[in-house]
């Protein structure tokens, strides 16, 4: 069996996680760890970091044995366009209000993607940002302004 690692998604995939669990885990290095009964700020990277580990072992075994394909190419408009969305997301939530920005990011992540139906969006984006409103502002009580001047 020749390996093809170059176009090997679960490879990819679980490169990426074993990446990001070792790098959380190497930035919370610094915070003291605690224990189970009295967590410190490092408890939680450290575990989530180490729980990534192993996913990413098990992901990157199990491409290494399927030898599965990469199928689609990606897009350089839909990177610009779900970089630039997160973006203005962080930007509008101090500028403009939680409702603005939650619009924004709904609506610059479905323009990213292939299947993009302005009316389907529009309601989409709608429909999520009242649930938003619901859950994290009325039902959890964080402090975001809904729309800033209001």
């Amino acid at each position: 069996m020749k390996w093809e690692l170059r176009h090997n998604k679960d490879f990819w995939a679980g490169l990426m996680l074993i990446g990001i669990g070792a790098a959380a885990m190497f930035i919370a290095r610094a915070y003291p760890f605690g224990t189970m009964r009295r967590m410190g700020p490092g408890y939680f990277p450290t575990v989530l970091g180490a729980i990534l580990i192993f996913f990413g072992i098990y992901v990157l075994v199990k491409g290494l044995r399927s030898n599965e394909k990469i199928q689609a190419k990606w897009s350089p408009l839909a990177l610009i366009l779900l970089t630039l969305s997160l973006v203005l997301f962080g930007v509008l939530m101090r500028y403009a209000g939680f409702i603005p920005a939650l619009m924004v990011v709904i609506f610059g992540s479905a323009a990213a993607g292939r299947g993009f139906k302005f009316v389907e969006v529009l309601l989409l984006t709608v429909a999520l940002t009242a649930l938003s409103v619901g859950i994290f502002i009325w039902a959890l009580g964080l402090p975001y302004p809904l729309i800033k001047g209001f």
